[in-house]
């Protein structure tokens, strides 16, 4: 049986009140225990922190990506909080770094150009998008699109031939960042999964994936205040260590 292995970076918590506690995960540090994955994960760390077995994730991020995530510590609000996720009350912003353009031609659904608030160009992708139990990648067919990602030039990367993109997901499938921007030729900074699966010791914590929850914002449903939150987690080709859980 193969030992769970420490996670060498820290989870910082960057917001908490009666009911909520937001945490700034980093990369590698799953949400919630999953496979080898137990006590290195976030819920399990915030668990033991506050010696609070009722703490509950509102939402998810995939083990390899960064950024901001919430979760509940008031039982009676658990529901309020996850409702937001489900029925898109939330305002998320994604940063990654990916090569430079220009795009290609996509095989399954589209891609335009659409005028953002500042009357930036950007592109909104559509596709269909598949994942399968046990299978590690998803991926794209022709069916009616039900994934749609808004992406922008966020400007100049720390290596070349590599821009800093922003995301903003308008729904939440399983690796849909990802998939969108490899269908583009624009396949995201050290990542594992796409195109192809590259193996990794599974105690090799180098070469994070370059995709981050940047923000996150939405109207709280219990005081009616908005909030927003944004992850420090830099996108320079290697998580920092700093002191947290």
């Amino acid at each position: 049986m193969t030992s769970e292995p420490d996670i060498p970076f820290p989870l910082d918590v960057i917001y908490e009140d009666e009911r909520i506690i937001v945490v700034d995960k980093p990369h590698f540090l799953a949400t919630t225990p999953r496979g080898m994955w137990y006590s290195q994960s976030a819920l399990m760390r915030l668990r033991a922190a506050y010696g609070d077995p009722l703490i509950t994730p509102a939402h998810r991020l995939d083990r390899a990506t960064a950024g901001i995530v919430v979760f509940v510590r008031d039982r009676s609000c658990r529901g309020a909080y996850q409702m937001l996720f489900q029925n898109r009350k939330v305002e998320k912003v994604y940063e990654c770094l990916a090569p430079e353009g220009p795009t290609r031609h996509v095989e399954h659904g589209t891609v335009r150009a659409v005028n953002g608030r500042d009357g930036r160009r950007l592109l909104l992708r559509r596709s269909h998008i598949v994942k399968d139990r046990g299978v590690l990648q998803a991926y794209e067919d022709d069916g009616v699109p039900d994934c749609e990602t808004v992406i922008g030039d966020a400007g100049p990367a720390p290596f070349p031939g590599m821009r800093r993109y922003r995301l903003v997901p308008r729904t939440g499938k399983t690796h849909q960042l990802r998939v969108h921007m490899c269908s583009l030729g624009l396949a995201i900074m050290n990542d594992d999964l796409y195109p192809t699966i590259r193996d990794r010791p599974y105690d090799d914590f180098t070469h994070p994936l370059q995709l981050v929850a940047r923000s996150l914002g939405f109207v709280d449903p219990v005081t009616g205040m908005e909030l927003r939150f944004v992850s420090r987690i830099p996108l320079d080709g290697a998580s920092c260590a700093r002191p947290g859980l």
